[in-house]
């Protein structure tokens, strides 16, 4: 038993501290012997451009991930915009059924304090998301503002003038989400 015990063992020498020493200023010696200070200066400068160019490689990476952030951001925005403006031309269609039905009221004399209110709040949801009427009559023809259903001739008006208003157009972020279809007068 005895013997199995002494395989695990390693055999040590022990060291002085002076041939410690010996051995360390040997070892230096030697180094230094083999590099010069032209080479270390070398050596030093490829480690200065990698450095550099490891530096320019984030800021290249960092201006990417800004360019892509500020990309993402915008698809973000124009995406919710974009339904936005889906929703408010269907909200349009009904807002138009009650503009007509308060005038259809307001001509047969019937009160129309309930479709006001309504309209009011339907004008506040417009405004909250910034959705803003064009206002034609009277305005030179914009085909990118309004759509000419009708001409009519009249001397006395300058050429595409709008004489009537047939649908109310509005703008949204920007864009024209429902032309103006408008009659126009000719000379």
């Amino acid at each position: 038993m005895s013997d199995e015990n002494n395989l695990d063992e390693i055999p040590v020498n022990i060291i002085s501290k002076n041939e410690i020493n010996n051995l360390s200023d040997d070892s230096a010696q030697s180094d230094t012997d083999d590099i010069t200070v032209d080479e270390l200066q070398n050596l030093l400068e490829i480690e200065k451009q990698k450095v550099k160019d490891y530096e320019d490689k984030i800021k290249h990476v960092l201006a990417d991930y800004q360019n892509l952030n500020k990309k993402t951001q915008s698809d973000i925005e124009k995406g919710v915009n974009t339904k936005i403006d889906e929703f408010m031309l269907d909200f349009l269609k009904v807002y138009d059924d009650f503009t007509r039905a308060k005038q259809v009221f307001a001509e047969s004399k019937i009160n129309t304090e309930g479709l006001d209110s309504i309209l009011k709040n339907m004008d506040s949801l417009l405004a909250k998301y910034n959705v803003t009427p064009i206002d034609a009559l009277g305005e030179i023809f914009d085909p990118h503002l309004h759509e000419a259903i009708s001409i009519i001739a009249d001397s006395e008006l300058d050429s595409n003038t709008i004489t009537k208003e047939l649908r109310k157009g509005y703008i949204s972020h920007k864009r024209v989400i429902r032309p103006t279809l408008v009659e126009i007068s000719k000379k």
